[in-house]
């Protein structure tokens, strides 16, 4: 069985050609001896063994899939690696080589293992769930669900309580408050509660308990929709923060900020301590730059701000001064660190790369940096695929084309863009199929995504590039490919979804939603838009993916799919609706959102 899955992954590896030449390291973890690193290559389909003594990369160990994460085994014997994608696998790696496998979810990623060694639970990105798999048996033992797209963990000393990032928001977009949430899970009585975020919180790409175990910390970027995007200065689009939670009673106390006055901490992603807890090690994948923070000064402050009766409200840009040091990496996409003594290891996402950073008693730094590949050719569209994620190309480092749309999807919020006046925010499209579907914009005011990349560089980033910039861009977005919705079932449809497939076809949806893009790239007005958009036609968005794109219309008005078809029912627009039975109606979302 072991030269089995040896075989397929190899395989997997040579029939995929250039596609599989970057690595694309996401995830560390450090060997039970504490004298290797294991690094996750994600697009490499790959596991690194990088020595630490002699500073090199000593084996790589081939995988069925693109892998997101690892943890060890209490005895150190059997390193966990989830992957898969929408064939959610855990695979078993012993001896350096693939010896077995789980099922799990949708999107496996984040896994965490209960101190006693017992259950591994594991975060199902697109199930929304979080599985608890029996490492005895092997058996999910439950799901326990999330809010949305939950893709971090970390639990408590004691094991009691785990808790997990949910990427974006749930829910509709047209009100005043949106925001991600962290989801508590008591693993004894296998129960969640929600911990919502302040306003405008969303991107939760770390989550890290405190080295005692009072506090949970999450890095996340802090959305200020509510404005129109007229400028960028001290983080008026988009800042970037820290939330901190109480663990005993489950309370957000405090958010701070880890932006400077005039330049952004972008993308914030992983969180960890030294060994001795006195410094909080933060990464920012869009700025390329990590913050050392002391911890217990920050805590301090924190105390000294926070109070029951306060709103969460999050500080301000000089919190951090005095207390935090900036270091400007060599590599490109820090999303991972681990921590070993006064050395800080950093896996770069587009660079191939692993830096290592040494903290000085005299408080200095020394960086060095190893390629974890030999030199590749580098493709337009991976150049594009760093230019969407990379703050650079920001006035001011304040954001990346990738925080409003993360993963070059949506981020479930509204903004007043000012392509179509102001007041009238609207709804962050996926970037899938964009430069298949013209027109851009919900009101069709840019012709296509080739004009739309360019004035968003111009106007939302606030920046004058050459014109190649955003050539790779396209080139980039051309690439994406769909993933298969999770209400698939083994790849088809359900019945449920193939009875509304019928529905879909005999009321007429097809005459506006035609495959295989579903859309007739036509405008209509549906009488959905108001104030001082009232009476303009829209744009048909293609449902290709729908399922991971809430919420829906151009406002954001509709939370699920059920709600976008009573919409239209009560507004009487699209014929055919009116006459369905709410079994017909499940049966239709059950078909769109598994397109």
């Amino acid at each position: 069985m072991k030269f089995l899955y040896m075989y397929i992954a190899l395989f997997s590896i040579l029939s995929a050609g250039i596609a599989q030449t970057y690595l694309s390291p996401a995830d560390l973890d450090f060997s039970p001896e504490r004298k290797s690193i294991y690094i996750t290559a994600t697009s490499g389909k790959q596991l690194l063994v990088f020595d630490m003594p002699s500073k090199k990369v000593t084996s790589s160990i081939p995988l069925p899939g693109e892998p997101t994460g690892t943890v060890f085994s209490n005895h150190g014997k059997t390193l966990f690696v989830t992957g898969g994608g929408h064939e959610g696998r855990i695979w078993k790696v012993e001896n350096d080589a693939v010896v077995g496998e789980f099922k799990t979810g949708h999107t496996p990623t984040a896994p965490v293992l209960s101190p006693d060694g017992k259950t591994l639970y594991v975060c199902n990105q697109f199930d929304n769930d979080v599985s608890f798999i029996n490492l005895k048996t092997g058996v999910t033992e439950a799901r326990v669900a999330t809010v949305r797209e939950p893709n971090a963990a970390d639990i408590t000393p004691d094991g009691n309580t785990l808790f997990i990032a949910n990427l974006i928001p749930a829910g509709r977009a047209d009100g005043n408050y949106i925001a991600s949430a962290i989801t508590a899970i008591n693993t004894q009585t296998r129960k969640s509660s929600s911990i919502p975020l302040i306003n405008g919180a969303e991107g939760v790409r770390g989550i890290k308990v405190s080295p005692d175990g009072n506090y949970v910390f999450a890095t996340h970027r802090v959305a200020r929709y509510l404005v129109p995007t007229s400028q960028l200065e001290r983080g008026w689009v988009s800042t970037d923060a820290l939330s901190i939670i109480r663990v005993k009673d489950h309370k957000l106390i405090y958010t701070v900020l880890l932006d400077d006055i005039d330049q952004g901490f972008t993308n914030p992603w992983a969180i960890d301590f030294s060994n001795d807890g006195k410094t909080m090690i933060i990464s920012s994948a869009g700025n390329h730059e990590i913050s050392l923070i002391d911890y217990p000064a920050m805590m301090k402050k924190v105390a000294a701000n926070v109070s029951d009766s306060n709103e969460m409200e999050s500080s301000s840009l000089s919190f951090l001064s005095g207390i935090r040091k900036r270091i400007k990496l060599e590599g490109n996409g820090p999303r991972s660190l681990v921590v070993d003594g006064d050395l800080i290891f950093i896996a770069h996402y587009y660079s191939d790369s692993l830096e290592v950073i040494r903290m000085m008693k005299d408080g200095n730094t020394r960086s060095s940096s190893f390629a974890l590949n030999s030199k590749q050719p580098m493709t337009q569209e991976r150049l594009g695929e760093i230019y969407f994620n990379d703050a650079a190309l920001c006035f001011q480092n304040w954001l990346s084309c990738a925080t409003c749309h993360p993963d070059a999807r949506t981020d479930g919020l509204n903004w007043d863009l000012l392509n179509d006046g102001i007041g009238n925010p609207k709804n962050a499209k996926s970037m899938l199929l964009a430069h298949k579907t013209p027109r851009a914009m919900w009101l069709g005011v840019r012709d296509d995504a080739y004009v739309g990349v360019r004035a968003g560089i111009q106007h939302i980033q606030f920046a004058v590039r050459p014109p190649e910039d955003a050539e790779a861009i396209d080139a980039y977005l051309k690439s994406l490919e769909p993933i298969p919705s999770p209400y698939l079932e083994n790849g088809e449809l359900s019945r449920a979804a193939q009875r509304g497939r019928a529905i879909f076809e005999s009321i007429g949806c097809v005459r506006c939603h035609p495959s295989p893009l579903f859309t007739d790239l036509q405008m209509y007005d549906i009488g959905t838009t108001t104030g001082s958009d009232e009476g303009l036609p829209v744009d048909v968005p293609q449902l290709i993916e729908v399922w991971r794109t809430a919420p829906y219309m151009h406002d954001g008005r509709a939370a699920t799919m059920l709600e976008v078809f009573n919409i239209h029912k009560h507004g009487n627009r699209h014929g055919g609706i009116d006459g369905l039975s709410p079994e017909q109606l499940d049966d239709l979302v059950e078909y769109v959102l598994s397109l």
